[in-house]
């Protein structure tokens, strides 16, 4: 599963770990995602969403319906 949020964007961040020693590697920050089912009333559907923990508490005070007509007009399928 891809680490981005459909409706927020949100993507994995990167930079490094350093140790104790004071050496860089390379790391990958992500952001935390959930794979969530939301019934859809104006198709009568259940969808199926990628969502950052952020894109949830952002479809709980919108509702899904103006969710979903975000994601759209992102271009992304749902």
């Amino acid at each position: 599963m891809s680490a981005h949020c459909q409706l927020t964007g949100r993507k994995p961040g990167f930079g490094n770990t350093i140790s104790h020693s004071h050496r860089r590697t390379p790391r990958r920050f992500d952001p935390n995602i959930q794979r969530k089912r939301y019934w859809l009333p104006s198709e009568r559907r259940y969808v199926r969403l990628t969502l950052s923990t952020r894109g949830i508490k952002t479809v709980d005070a919108i509702g899904i319906e103006r969710a979903v007509a975000r994601i759209r007009a992102r271009g992304g399928s749902v």
